[in-house]
């Protein structure tokens, strides 16, 4: 039987980027995936700076348009343009992204194994292939459809919403309109929006919302489309997908087990982005990690108190935005409009703030209207999802 210190299933971002973490760190890593790379993913592909600033390298590689300017609309109605003095996003493409992050992790020393079947996974390790391998610390991040986090206990009941992407081609759109600015079209959809991403060659074109919406989301999107100029039957590449949400009774760690990113559910319930979330739980179960591999700590529970510190705010937040923006969009556009409402997104969407709730002064004030339109909003999927996430929204 082969051994390793760290078994990781799943070769997403929070897959490769806690391989690569870990790998430089020394640790023995055997990274497996069932699909074999280059392969594409259901996604925007936008990765914001808080998200890049937070890899361990840079993704210049594969970045195709830089965002500085980010354009809402209310409904096809209002809009307003905002612009930021440095990227608060990059576009890339999830093909070309997970196989860069991949090839990064492989070069830091970790084995990667793929287009394999893991038929076990279990807190000492897995099974690939039919053949048992051990492992010291087991890692799950093999996204919101794999099987991992269910063998392991954890994650539990997640909260679904849904999406519905495709891509233009640059000689069905104005291309150049959208260059360099991302377009958010809010409460286009209930519980979510809809977005065009520029990128190389094509745009991007998508809509997200609740579970419910799963039957009228072509139809959403033709709107879009038709909204923008965009002739839908130019839309190719379709691909619809679930995204998970965590509940906040759910455990992300067991002993020595736990799961990240999507697999976590660690998606914005706002915005539908769980790349930052993704990194970023990469990031604190590789430490976590560390400390039971040197003896530091018997287990990763650590792991999961940290989940909570950084990332259960910024779920809190998203769901305050969902629901105010669900049940009262007018009043949270207007909101949204204020110079200052900018400034607390630009600082969050950069890494200068953690969560809303670290806003000071009159951008404080701010975001608890928003928070008040959200308590206000009492349903609609925010409390009845995260009832204690709901109470923390509260409090900030």
């Amino acid at each position: 039987m082969s051994a390793y210190d760290v078994a990781i299933v799943g070769a997403g971002p929070a897959g490769s980027t806690a391989a690569y973490r870990l790998a430089r760190a020394g640790a023995r890593v055997l990274l497996v995936d069932k699909a074999t790379f280059p392969r594409d993913k259901p996604c925007g592909g936008g990765v914001t700076g808080r998200a890049a600033r937070l890899m361990p390298f840079s993704i210049d590689p594969v970045v195709e348009d830089r965002v500085t300017g980010m354009e809402l609309r209310l409904r096809y109605g209002r809009s307003l343009r905002r612009s930021a003095r440095e990227p608060i996003a990059f576009m890339t493409q999830r093909r070309r992204l997970d196989h860069f992050l991949l090839e990064r992790a492989s070069e830091a020393g970790a084995e990667v194994r793929e287009g394999v079947w893991v038929t076990d996974v279990r807190p000492d390790g897995v099974a690939v292939d039919g053949a048992d391998v051990a492992a010291r610390v087991v890692l799950a991040a093999d996204g919101c459809n794999g099987r991992a986090a269910r063998a392991l206990g954890l994650a539990g009941d997640l909260v679904h919403c849904v999406a519905l992407e495709g891509n233009v081609p640059r000689r069905a759109v104005r291309s150049e309109r959208y260059r360099g600015c991302m377009v958010c079209e809010v409460a286009a959809v209930p519980g979510g929006y809809g977005w065009i991403f520029p990128k190389a060659d094509h745009v991007n074109v998508g809509v997200y919302g609740w579970r419910s919406q799963g039957p009228r989301l072509r139809e959403h999107l033709e709107r879009l489309c038709r909204e923008h100029g965009i002739d839908p039957a130019a839309v190719e590449e379709l691909r619809g997908y679930r995204l998970p949400m965590r509940r906040a009774d759910v455990h992300v760690a067991v002993g020595t087990a736990a799961v990240l990113g999507d697999a976590a559910g660690l998606v914005d319930p706002f915005s539908g982005d769980g790349m930052y979330e993704a990194v970023l739980s990469a990031k604190l179960a590789a430490e976590a990690a560390l400390d039971v591999l040197h003896g530091r700590a018997r287990g990763l529970e650590p792991y999961e108190a940290a989940v909570v510190r950084w990332i259960a705010p910024l779920t809190a937040a998203g769901w305050s935005a969902k629901a105010a923006f669900d049940r009262f969009p007018r009043a949270t556009f207007a909101l949204s409009r204020l110079p200052l409402t900018w400034h607390v997104l630009e600082k969050l969407l950069l890494g200068r703030v953690s969560s809303p709730g670290e806003a000071h002064g009159l951008e404080q004030a701010v975001v608890r209207a928003i928070y008040a339109l959200a308590r206000r909003a009492g349903t609609g999927g925010f409390e009845t999802a995260c009832p204690s996430l709901a109470d923390a929204a509260g409090r900030l």
